[in-house]
């Protein structure tokens, strides 16, 4: 293995760090910790030294300054086949770092809190952190860097075995990148919504990956399903799942892009319902027949089958093979209609034990839960692709009342057009109720 004197440790997720930090000792490497990471290792007996050891100067301002010194970005940045670097080392007592293994304030976790204050937040923005993980990444050649626990194992294996390799430095450095543009994306996002800058300059999301998916639209294409971060940090606080994949098939590019358009078709009607969409369109929307019902009401089992039924009624041939949304707990009456007919996709709140083991028996059939669907669903913008760029824009979940419509034409609609249901004539109409 090639010679490793020296590694910098500090980090907020400590998850399997003492193990490593061990191992790291075992073979000889001098650790270099601050703070509560140095707390960590000592406890657990792993020697290391202080950041304010190392650099002769003091922790200040509250931890603001603690490893933004020349003796530590030097012996980060220091180019070793560099005669003029090596000099600069030699003059100035800087020994090398080999190591870094850093991650950041969690920044992310403290705005997904719903009480959280400004200054709060402030004071979880990392200046050190990124500082370190983006010098080590720059030079990654000499300088190992790690920012994610999920790593430690590859790099001890590669230890181990005589050397890391320049194709995971390369790897490592790179995730280095991405962590620190998705973590100052957040910070960006958030400074806009408290200034309330919607549609700022430079546009920065900054998006998790869920899972990576067989194919894109085509089989040709790849694609993989991310999720905005802070929303998943916000679930992860109210121990939320988001979306859940309770059976079937593994999911598509298709199946995502549909279940979403029902999902947000079904939170758009003015009543709770059921939608069916093929292709990104509903082949079938119906609400319940109670006209005073509100999304808070509870549902018997008979009015959301009465919605489903409609909703099918509207195309029973582009219905076959749909996805289907409702936005209340699924029944088990329901669930029976729904199987009555083939269906790729199954997405509700929640599932009543009755709904699960009749569906349970389409083992194919794809059940998703998605909990707290209306503000899952009403993000505050969306972001359309078009050649060239992206269209951003408000979501659009306004349902106008009929006292707002403007008739344009010069027949004027009679209450039969209007309202086609109430007259017994449009039971298989979308809105219907």
């Amino acid at each position: 293995m090639a010679s490793m004197e020296r590694a910098l440790l500090s980090v907020s997720d400590k998850t399997g760090l003492v193990d490593f930090a061990r191992f790291l000792h075992e073979q000889s490497v001098e650790l270099i910790s601050t703070g509560g990471t140095l707390k960590a290792l000592k406890d657990a007996g792993v020697p290391a030294t202080a950041i304010e050891d190392y650099t002769g100067f003091p922790e200040m301002m509250g931890g603001r300054v603690k490893t933004l010194h020349p003796r530590i970005h030097g012996g980060i940045l220091a180019m070793r086949e560099n005669e003029t670097h090596l000099a600069a080392m030699r003059e100035h007592d800087i020994p090398p770092i080999d190591m870094v293994i850093v991650n950041l304030y969690p920044f992310a976790a403290t705005i997904a809190r719903e009480d959280v204050q400004f200054p709060e937040a402030v004071e979880m923005i990392d200046i050190g952190g990124p500082t370190l993980l983006r010098a080590a990444a720059k030079n990654h050649a000499h300088t190992v860097v790690v920012c994610d626990p999920a790593d430690y194992n590859r790099i001890q294996t590669q230890m181990q075995a005589g050397d890391i390799t320049a194709d995971l430095k390369r790897e490592l450095a790179g995730k280095v990148f991405n962590h620190t543009a998705a973590y100052d994306a957040m910070i960006a996002g958030y400074f806009n919504e408290q200034a309330d800058n919607r549609f700022p300059e430079n546009l920065t999301l900054t998006y998790r990956r869920v899972q990576s998916l067989r194919y894109g639209e085509n089989p040709h294409q790849q694609a993989a399903f991310y999720r905005p971060a802070l929303d998943m940090e916000k679930e992860k606080r109210r121990n939320l799942q988001g979306i859940e994949q309770l059976q079937g098939k593994e999911l598509s590019f298709n199946n995502l892009l549909d279940t979403g358009a029902a999902v947000r078709c079904v939170m758009s009607l003015p009543r709770p319902g059921a939608v069916i969409i093929k292709h990104l369109n509903p082949c079938g929307a119906a609400v319940v027949a109670d006209s005073k019902l509100t999304f808070k009401d509870a549902l018997k089992d008979t009015e959301l089958n009465d919605a489903f039924l409609r909703a099918r009624a509207c195309d029973p041939v582009s219905a076959f093979g749909g996805i289907i949304a409702v936005p209340t707990e699924l029944d088990e009456e329901t669930a029976r209609s729904i199987a009555e007919n083939f269906a790729e996709v199954v997405v509700a709140p929640a599932f009543s034990a009755g709904a699960l083991e009749v569906l349970g028996a389409k083992k194919n059939l794809r059940l998703l839960r998605i909990q707290d669907a209306a503000r899952f669903f009403k993000q505050v913008q969306e972001v359309r692709s078009i050649p060239g760029g992206v269209l951003y824009q408000d979501y659009d979940f306004t349902i106008a009342p009929q006292s707002d419509w403007k008739v344009v034409t010069e027949k004027q609609p009679d209450a039969e057009t209007l309202h086609p249901c109430r007259s017994g004539a449009g039971a298989a109409f979308a809105g219907c109720g």
